[in-house]
């Protein structure tokens, strides 16, 4: 079955694309999303008139698409994350997590054109592509880092708490040794 996208499909065409596709993909999805029309006299003759409108209205998606992918390649997502010696991370960076960190920086996108095909498990710097358009791919930088633990300088407190109670107990038990020593000459 022949039909008229009016808008961008994923994996199928553009707005104002003229597409086959199977009858039951036409009739019980497409047409009733308002995402194609079917190909017949006045449907044609609908879109040849409002051709110009789809061509103007497909350059302006392609505009704001570039304009999406230029905030998304501004930016750079760092993610701290525990890891194991070899660089392998505990848990992953998932497709939440960037959309969340996104949502943080102000870059409102929608879900559907982020696909991540697994989970990002590894230290070091990615590239993750977003198709934000048929004709604009964005790259997004993201950097994971090891959340590293500082055992010297993060409780200079304790240490010094754990040292004096240490001179504490060894002044202690030096006086215990000393008072029995001074009974037993007392007692002889």
């Amino acid at each position: 079955m022949k039909v008229i996208l009016k808008e961008d499909v994923l994996k199928l065409g553009s707005l104002g694309d003229e597409v086959d596709v199977k009858g039951g993909y036409a009739r019980n999805y497409l047409i009733p999303q308002g995402k194609a029309l079917p190909v017949n006299r006045a449907n044609i003759k609908q879109i040849n008139h409002q051709r110009s409108l789809l061509a103007q209205k497909r350059a302006d998606a392609i505009d704001a698409s570039k304009l999406m992918a230029q905030k998304l390649e501004e930016a750079d997502l760092t993610f701290t994350m525990k890891s194991g010696e070899s660089g392998k991370l505990f848990g992953s960076v998932t497709q939440k997590h960037i959309f969340d960190e996104l949502a943080e920086n102000g870059v409102e996108l929608d879900r559907k054109k982020l696909h991540i095909s697994s989970p990002i498990k590894t230290l070091g710097n990615h590239l993750v592509p977003i198709k934000l358009h048929s004709e604009v791919t964005a790259n997004l930088r993201i950097k994971v880092v090891s959340e590293t633990i500082e055992s010297d300088g993060e409780n200079p407190d304790e240490e010094a708490t754990n040292s004096a109670s240490t001179d504490e107990t060894t002044e202690q038990t030096e006086q215990k040794e000393v008072t029995e020593e001074t009974q037993e000459t007392e007692d002889q």
